[in-house]
Protein backbone atom coordinates (compact mmCIF):
# COMPACT_ATOMS: atom_id res chain seq x y z
CA UNK A 1 0.00 0.00 0.00
CA UNK A 2 1.12 3.28 -1.01
CA UNK A 3 2.29 6.20 1.85
CA UNK A 4 -0.46 9.08 1.69
CA UNK A 5 -0.25 12.28 2.92
CA UNK A 6 -3.74 14.01 2.52
CA UNK A 7 -6.19 10.59 2.44
CA UNK A 8 -6.60 8.07 5.25
CA UNK A 9 -6.53 4.55 3.16
CA UNK A 10 -8.10 1.53 5.12
CA UNK A 11 -9.09 -1.43 4.08
CA UNK A 12 -11.85 -3.32 5.50
CA UNK A 13 -15.38 -5.40 4.96
CA UNK A 14 -14.17 -6.63 1.49
CA UNK A 15 -14.17 -3.10 0.46
CA UNK A 16 -12.12 0.54 1.24
CA UNK A 17 -12.66 3.55 3.17
CA UNK A 18 -11.10 6.48 1.93
CA UNK A 19 -10.84 9.65 3.78
CA UNK A 20 -9.94 13.15 2.41
CA UNK A 21 -7.69 13.95 5.54
CA UNK A 22 -7.24 17.74 5.67
CA UNK A 23 -9.75 18.59 8.44
CA UNK A 24 -8.84 22.23 9.53
CA UNK A 25 -8.91 23.66 5.61
CA UNK A 26 -12.43 21.38 5.15
CA UNK A 27 -10.41 18.95 2.85
CA UNK A 28 -10.19 21.97 0.24
CA UNK A 29 -8.61 20.05 -2.68
CA UNK A 30 -5.58 20.79 -3.11
CA UNK A 31 -3.01 19.61 -5.76
CA UNK A 32 -1.41 16.80 -3.03
CA UNK A 33 -4.80 15.48 -2.14
CA UNK A 34 -6.05 15.01 -5.49
CA UNK A 35 -2.53 13.42 -6.59
CA UNK A 36 -3.10 11.27 -3.38
CA UNK A 37 -6.97 10.88 -3.58
CA UNK A 38 -6.58 9.85 -7.82
CA UNK A 39 -3.07 7.56 -6.59
CA UNK A 40 -5.88 5.63 -3.97
CA UNK A 41 -8.66 4.97 -6.35
CA UNK A 42 -6.14 3.15 -9.14
CA UNK A 43 -4.47 1.36 -6.12
CA UNK A 44 -7.74 0.07 -4.89
CA UNK A 45 -9.30 -0.60 -8.25
CA UNK A 46 -6.43 -2.67 -9.00
CA UNK A 47 -6.50 -4.99 -5.91
CA UNK A 48 -8.99 -7.94 -6.32
CA UNK A 49 -9.40 -8.19 -2.41
CA UNK A 50 -11.00 -4.66 -3.06
CA UNK A 51 -14.94 -5.28 -3.94
CA UNK A 52 -16.11 -1.29 -3.34
CA UNK A 53 -14.80 2.18 -2.20
CA UNK A 54 -16.51 4.51 0.33
CA UNK A 55 -15.29 8.01 -0.26
CA UNK A 56 -15.52 10.47 2.72
CA UNK A 57 -13.66 13.89 4.28
CA UNK A 58 -12.50 13.89 7.81
CA UNK A 59 -14.13 16.73 10.61
CA UNK A 60 -17.08 18.68 9.25
CA UNK A 61 -17.02 18.69 5.61
CA UNK A 62 -16.69 16.06 2.72
CA UNK A 63 -14.63 18.62 0.95
CA UNK A 64 -15.47 22.83 0.80
CA UNK A 65 -13.83 22.58 -2.97
CA UNK A 66 -11.10 24.21 -4.54
CA UNK A 67 -8.24 25.01 -2.06
CA UNK A 68 -8.85 29.03 -2.48
CA UNK A 69 -5.52 29.69 -0.26
CA UNK A 70 -4.56 33.42 -0.11
CA UNK A 71 -0.86 34.72 0.32
CA UNK A 72 -0.40 36.48 3.68
CA UNK A 73 -1.54 39.68 2.51
CA UNK A 74 -4.88 38.21 1.47
CA UNK A 75 -5.58 38.25 -2.28
CA UNK A 76 -3.84 38.23 -5.19
CA UNK A 77 -1.91 41.95 -5.62
CA UNK A 78 -0.94 41.79 -9.17
CA UNK A 79 -4.74 41.57 -10.32
CA UNK A 80 -4.57 44.35 -12.96
CA UNK A 81 -8.14 45.87 -13.49
CA UNK A 82 -10.67 46.43 -15.67
CA UNK A 83 -9.49 42.63 -17.76
CA UNK A 84 -8.89 40.81 -14.00
CA UNK A 85 -5.44 39.45 -15.41
CA UNK A 86 -1.89 39.12 -13.54
CA UNK A 87 0.43 42.09 -14.34
CA UNK A 88 2.19 41.35 -18.39
CA UNK A 89 -0.06 38.23 -18.69
CA UNK A 90 -2.35 38.11 -21.79
CA UNK A 91 -5.13 37.27 -22.58
CA UNK A 92 -3.62 34.20 -24.70
CA UNK A 93 -1.88 33.10 -21.39
CA UNK A 94 -5.21 33.32 -18.95
CA UNK A 95 -7.54 31.47 -21.72
CA UNK A 96 -5.06 29.01 -22.09
CA UNK A 97 -3.97 28.18 -18.39
CA UNK A 98 -7.89 28.04 -17.70
CA UNK A 99 -8.41 26.17 -20.53
CA UNK A 100 -5.47 23.01 -19.27
CA UNK A 101 -6.66 23.60 -15.99
CA UNK A 102 -10.62 22.55 -16.23
CA UNK A 103 -9.58 19.80 -18.99
CA UNK A 104 -7.35 18.20 -16.18
CA UNK A 105 -10.57 18.64 -14.01
CA UNK A 106 -13.01 17.15 -16.16
CA UNK A 107 -10.76 14.42 -16.77
CA UNK A 108 -10.44 13.66 -13.08
CA UNK A 109 -13.95 13.44 -12.57
CA UNK A 110 -14.41 10.95 -15.75
CA UNK A 111 -11.32 8.84 -14.13
CA UNK A 112 -13.55 8.26 -10.99
CA UNK A 113 -16.57 7.71 -13.19
CA UNK A 114 -14.60 5.02 -15.40
CA UNK A 115 -13.21 2.80 -13.11
CA UNK A 116 -14.45 -0.77 -12.60
CA UNK A 117 -14.68 -0.51 -8.85
CA UNK A 118 -17.84 0.88 -7.77
CA UNK A 119 -17.66 4.58 -5.40
CA UNK A 120 -19.79 4.95 -2.78
CA UNK A 121 -19.88 8.54 -1.30
CA UNK A 122 -20.21 9.28 2.45
CA UNK A 123 -21.42 12.79 2.33
CA UNK A 124 -20.86 14.01 6.07
CA UNK A 125 -21.15 17.68 5.78
CA UNK A 126 -20.16 20.31 3.19
CA UNK A 127 -19.45 19.50 0.00
CA UNK A 128 -19.20 22.83 -2.05
CA UNK A 129 -18.10 23.52 -5.69
CA UNK A 130 -15.24 21.12 -6.79
CA UNK A 131 -16.24 19.43 -3.89
CA UNK A 132 -20.15 18.98 -4.98
CA UNK A 133 -18.62 17.41 -8.05
CA UNK A 134 -16.44 15.00 -6.56
CA UNK A 135 -19.45 13.67 -4.07
CA UNK A 136 -22.46 13.55 -7.07
CA UNK A 137 -19.53 12.18 -9.29
CA UNK A 138 -19.65 8.50 -7.04
CA UNK A 139 -21.67 6.20 -8.58
CA UNK A 140 -23.79 5.66 -5.36
CA UNK A 141 -24.32 8.69 -2.89
CA UNK A 142 -25.30 8.64 0.62
CA UNK A 143 -25.85 11.90 2.28
CA UNK A 144 -25.58 12.70 6.30
CA UNK A 145 -28.71 14.88 7.17
CA UNK A 146 -26.28 17.16 7.99
CA UNK A 147 -25.07 17.55 4.61
CA UNK A 148 -24.71 20.74 2.11
CA UNK A 149 -24.38 20.87 -1.32
CA UNK A 150 -23.62 24.31 -3.96
CA UNK A 151 -21.14 25.75 -6.00
CA UNK A 152 -20.69 29.30 -4.69
CA UNK A 153 -17.53 29.59 -6.81
CA UNK A 154 -20.31 30.57 -8.92
CA UNK A 155 -20.39 33.89 -7.26
CA UNK A 156 -16.65 34.88 -7.87
CA UNK A 157 -17.00 34.66 -12.03
CA UNK A 158 -16.51 30.37 -12.12
CA UNK A 159 -18.68 27.47 -13.91
CA UNK A 160 -21.33 25.02 -12.90
CA UNK A 161 -20.44 21.82 -13.88
CA UNK A 162 -22.98 19.44 -16.60
CA UNK A 163 -23.06 16.68 -13.95
CA UNK A 164 -25.59 18.45 -12.08
CA UNK A 165 -27.94 19.10 -15.16
CA UNK A 166 -27.42 15.41 -15.68
CA UNK A 167 -28.68 14.44 -11.99
CA UNK A 168 -30.99 17.38 -11.39
CA UNK A 169 -32.52 18.01 -14.60
CA UNK A 170 -32.51 21.42 -16.34
CA UNK A 171 -34.25 23.31 -14.24
CA UNK A 172 -33.16 22.21 -10.57
CA UNK A 173 -29.83 22.32 -12.32
CA UNK A 174 -30.03 26.25 -13.66
CA UNK A 175 -32.01 27.62 -10.49
CA UNK A 176 -29.02 26.59 -8.32
CA UNK A 177 -25.73 26.77 -11.04
CA UNK A 178 -26.89 30.09 -12.13
CA UNK A 179 -26.86 31.72 -8.09
CA UNK A 180 -24.48 29.06 -6.48
CA UNK A 181 -26.96 28.64 -3.85
CA UNK A 182 -26.79 26.03 -1.52
CA UNK A 183 -28.93 22.98 -1.04
CA UNK A 184 -29.00 20.70 1.84
CA UNK A 185 -29.57 17.22 2.06
CA UNK A 186 -33.20 16.92 1.80
CA UNK A 187 -33.70 18.91 -1.04
CA UNK A 188 -30.48 17.32 -2.89
CA UNK A 189 -32.67 13.96 -2.68
CA UNK A 190 -35.53 15.88 -4.01
CA UNK A 191 -34.09 16.76 -6.69
CA UNK A 192 -31.85 13.41 -7.44
CA UNK A 193 -28.17 14.12 -6.38
CA UNK A 194 -28.45 11.60 -3.59
CA UNK A 195 -29.60 8.21 -2.99
CA UNK A 196 -30.43 8.15 0.42
CA UNK A 197 -30.10 10.59 3.47
CA UNK A 198 -29.19 8.99 7.02
CA UNK A 199 -28.16 10.53 10.12
CA UNK A 200 -24.74 11.33 10.70
CA UNK A 201 -24.00 8.58 12.66
CA UNK A 202 -25.25 6.14 10.79
CA UNK A 203 -23.31 7.12 7.49
CA UNK A 204 -20.60 4.98 7.29
CA UNK A 205 -22.50 1.52 8.50
CA UNK A 206 -25.25 2.93 5.55
CA UNK A 207 -21.99 2.52 3.00
CA UNK A 208 -20.32 -0.29 4.30
CA UNK A 209 -23.69 -2.42 4.20
CA UNK A 210 -24.49 -1.04 0.39
CA UNK A 211 -21.09 -2.17 -0.31
CA UNK A 212 -21.22 -5.49 1.09
CA UNK A 213 -24.11 -6.48 -0.75
CA UNK A 214 -22.34 -5.64 -4.00
CA UNK A 215 -19.63 -7.87 -2.47
CA UNK A 216 -22.08 -10.79 -2.36
CA UNK A 217 -22.59 -10.63 -6.25
CA UNK A 218 -19.73 -11.76 -9.12
CA UNK A 219 -17.06 -9.19 -9.64
CA UNK A 220 -17.23 -9.39 -12.92
CA UNK A 221 -20.95 -9.10 -13.07
CA UNK A 222 -20.51 -5.78 -10.77
CA UNK A 223 -18.08 -4.50 -13.39
CA UNK A 224 -20.25 -5.25 -16.31
CA UNK A 225 -22.86 -3.50 -14.87
CA UNK A 226 -21.24 -0.53 -13.53
CA UNK A 227 -20.20 0.27 -17.43
CA UNK A 228 -24.02 -0.16 -18.81
CA UNK A 229 -24.74 2.32 -16.63
CA UNK A 230 -21.67 4.36 -17.09
CA UNK A 231 -20.87 3.77 -20.98
CA UNK A 232 -24.17 4.07 -21.66
CA UNK A 233 -24.39 7.56 -20.57
CA UNK A 234 -21.00 8.34 -22.69
CA UNK A 235 -22.96 6.49 -25.39
CA UNK A 236 -25.69 9.44 -24.92
CA UNK A 237 -23.35 12.05 -24.98
CA UNK A 238 -21.52 12.71 -21.36
CA UNK A 239 -18.56 12.50 -22.58
CA UNK A 240 -18.88 14.99 -25.18
CA UNK A 241 -20.83 17.39 -22.54
CA UNK A 242 -18.10 16.88 -19.90
CA UNK A 243 -15.29 17.77 -22.72
CA UNK A 244 -17.24 21.05 -23.89
CA UNK A 245 -18.10 21.90 -19.86
CA UNK A 246 -14.18 21.87 -19.92
CA UNK A 247 -13.80 24.04 -22.86
CA UNK A 248 -16.82 26.76 -21.77
CA UNK A 249 -14.92 26.40 -18.44
CA UNK A 250 -12.40 28.18 -19.34
CA UNK A 251 -14.43 30.92 -21.16
CA UNK A 252 -16.49 31.28 -17.76
CA UNK A 253 -13.24 31.89 -15.84
CA UNK A 254 -12.39 34.55 -18.14
CA UNK A 255 -15.16 36.75 -17.87
CA UNK A 256 -13.37 38.91 -15.37
CA UNK A 257 -15.60 41.81 -14.78
CA UNK A 258 -14.43 44.64 -12.53
CA UNK A 259 -17.60 45.32 -10.70
CA UNK A 260 -18.39 41.75 -10.16
CA UNK A 261 -14.96 40.48 -8.85
CA UNK A 262 -12.67 43.78 -7.72
CA UNK A 263 -14.07 44.19 -4.38
CA UNK A 264 -13.91 40.59 -3.59
CA UNK A 265 -9.76 40.72 -3.63
CA UNK A 266 -9.74 43.92 -2.02
CA UNK A 267 -11.61 42.55 0.93
CA UNK A 268 -9.13 39.16 0.61
CA UNK A 269 -6.00 42.08 0.75
CA UNK A 270 -7.55 43.42 4.02
CA UNK A 271 -8.94 40.51 5.89
CA UNK A 272 -7.48 37.53 3.85
CA UNK A 273 -10.30 34.41 2.59
CA UNK A 274 -12.74 34.93 5.32
CA UNK A 275 -13.17 38.72 4.45
CA UNK A 276 -13.49 37.48 0.83
CA UNK A 277 -16.15 35.00 1.08
CA UNK A 278 -17.95 37.17 3.76
CA UNK A 279 -18.09 39.94 0.61
CA UNK A 280 -18.91 37.00 -1.92
CA UNK A 281 -21.25 35.21 -0.48
CA UNK A 282 -22.76 38.01 1.86
CA UNK A 283 -24.94 39.23 -0.48
CA UNK A 284 -26.77 35.77 -1.36
CA UNK A 285 -27.83 35.37 2.47
CA UNK A 286 -30.17 34.16 3.95
CA UNK A 287 -29.14 30.62 1.69
CA UNK A 288 -32.38 28.75 0.46
CA UNK A 289 -31.31 25.89 2.18
CA UNK A 290 -29.23 24.58 4.93
CA UNK A 291 -27.41 26.35 8.22
CA UNK A 292 -27.49 29.40 6.52
CA UNK A 293 -30.96 29.70 5.73
CA UNK A 294 -31.88 31.90 8.86
CA UNK A 295 -30.03 35.25 9.19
Amino acid sequence: MADYENILYEKQRKGVLITMNRPEQMNALSAGLRSDMHAAFDEADQDPEVRYIILTGAGRAFSAGADLSFGAGGGNAETVWPYGLEEGQSVAAFLDQWRTQDRAGVKRLQHMWELNTPIIGAINGWALAWGSWYALVTHITIASSAAVFGQPEIRHISNTNFLWTLLAGYKNALRYGLTGDHIDADEALRIGLVNKIVEPDDLLEECFSIGERIALVSPETVKINLHVATMGLYMMGLHNAWNLNAELSALAHTSQREDFKKHMEDAAKEGGLRSYLQERDGPFQPEPFGPRSKR
